[in-house]
């Protein structure tokens, strides 16, 4: 007999087998007992979260034989059951969006769709991927999803519902199917394993769980792969041959080794994201993931509820956050969006990558401007004196890390003014500064894009600025 994959064998068949999206199993079983059947559903969500188990188990439950009407409890056992688990029911059309993409196929299911069901109660289209469908075919389905027949019903599936026409979805009811928790799908493995007779740690269990990031079948997938090794129990070091560490945990390190300055600890777990099977793309997807992550729980709070933390690595994420202030995070996710964008069309994408990981490495070293003007502001930069500042502020605090290394902006001397005016290379008299710059002078200058790179290039801080009339 032919083997049956983990995520075929276990899929549900009723409502209260769906994991994780109980919201959505509960409204649906309501419509269901109160006859407030619609004849179009939407059901959006990422991948292997239970859009087509749900679909199919609307199916059933509309088009169950064992009762005279739906019900919530399908029986399992009569023919219409058990033909739409198998995919196979001559009332239950399942439509892959993605091969059928044009208006002809929507044409010949407008057609098909007067016709009354063989032997059910409603003939249903679940058409899965809908947003591959062409402009054109969309525009042939708006009537038909509008007003169709009564015994017809819709259900359409998408991975990706910003590219479902708004007229379309306004004609259907809209779920949202949520990616599921790490200790619901865990909670789950276990359920299966007792299943399968093979006994697993909780730890191996749950890291499993954390690399299905958040898809039911994923999970499925690597614990299939795990059941292929005909061993007897699973254990943490069983996986760590077999699998890669989980993704959190990779970029919280390497996020740590960014705040540590420690660019070649960064560059090696970069190398382990990617040895591990990672795309370029994906990895920067992730890294901005992570620190949005971080941004939220820095700026809302350690136990804000915008945010759900692994439980492995919630105590280290908080910790971790406190490394860095809000705007160095507005400025990573900046560089890694801008990063990703880039590498998508590079053909030197990695060193692309490597570069920013060096960039980000030496960021603590970088000072904000704004942090420059609230010292010189401490320091009497925009007050109201008279008398210009006779030594080099404060803010200077790279130059004294390179002494006399390169040229910075000009600085008020002690000598006399007719001293001070004359240029040593073309004799030029210049005027002094009448006293130091106020705070608006001092932003003007800096908003300049030039002024910023001079700053940039030679470790200088700006001391005086003179308008020209």
């Amino acid at each position: 007999m032919a083997y049956t994959v983990l995520a075929r064998k276990y899929r549900g068949w009723v409502f209260d087998d769906l994991v994780g999206q109980e919201s959505v199993a509960a409204t649906l079983k309501n419509a269901i007992t109160s006859r407030r059947i619609h004849h179009g559903y939407l059901f959006c969500g990422t991948r292997g979260v239970g859009k087509t188990s749900a679909a199919r188990i609307l199916a059933r439950s509309l088009n169950c034989l064992s009762t005279d009407e739906p019900t919530v409890t399908p029986c399992r056992q009569c023919e219409s059951c058990t033909a739409i688990a198998e995919g196979q029911d001559v009332d239950v059309i399942e439509i892959d969006a993605a091969s059928n993409t044009g208006v002809d196929n929507i044409r010949e299911l407008r057609s098909n769709a007067n016709y009354r069901p063989a032997r059910a109660r409603f003939k249903i289209y679940i058409i899965d991927e809908v947003h591959m469908l062409s402009t054109g075919a969309f525009n042939a389905l708006l009537k038909t999803l509008e007003e169709p027949p009564g015994h017809v019903k819709f259900i359409l599936a998408t991975t990706e519902s910003q590219k479902v026409p708004a007229t379309i979805q306004s004609r259907c009811l809209r779920f949202d199917f949520r990616s599921i928790s790490v200790d619901e799908i865990a909670k789950h493995f276990t359920w299966i394993c007792e299943q399968e007779k093979v006994q697993a740690d909780p730890a191996a269990i749950r890291r499993v769980a954390r690399l299905a990031n958040g898809s039911m079948r994923d999970g499925l997938s690597l614990l299939d792969q795990l059941l292929s090794t005909g061993a007897d129990r699973f254990t943490i070091e069983m996986l760590e041959d077999l699998m890669p560490m989980a993704y959190d945990e990779v970029l919280s390190t390497l996020i740590g080794q960014l705040a540590d300055r420690d660019a070649a600890g960064a560059l090696l777990s970069l190398d382990k994201c990617l040895s591990a099977g990672y795309s370029l793309e994906r990895f920067c997807e992730s890294l901005t993931e992570q620190l949005r992550a971080l941004m939220l729980l820095k700026v809302c709070g350690p136990e804000t509820n915008l945010v759900e933390l692994p439980a492995a690595v919630a105590d280290s994420m908080r910790e971790l956050a406190k490394r860095f202030d809000p705007e160095s995070y507005v400025y990573m996710i900046s560089l890694m969006e801008e990063l990703r964008r880039n590498v998508r069309y590079s053909a030197l994408g990695r060193a692309l990558v490597e570069a920013v990981i060096v960039r980000l490495a030496g960021m603590a070293s970088y000072t904000s401007i704004q942090r420059l003007l609230d010292e010189l502001s401490g320091t009497g930069g925009p007050a109201t004196n008279s008398k210009p500042p006779q030594t080099p502020t404060k803010a200077i605090t790279r130059e004294q890390e390179q002494p006399a290394a390169a040229p910075v902006a000009s600085r008020p001397r002690t000598t006399s003014a007719a001293t001070a005016g004359r240029q040593a290379t073309g004799g030029e008299t210049v005027k002094p500064p009448a006293g130091p710059p106020s705070g608006e002078d001092l932003k003007a200058a800096t908003s300049e894009p030039m002024v910023r790179e001079a700053l940039d290039l030679f470790n200088g801080s700006l001391i005086n600025v003179e308008r020209t009339r």
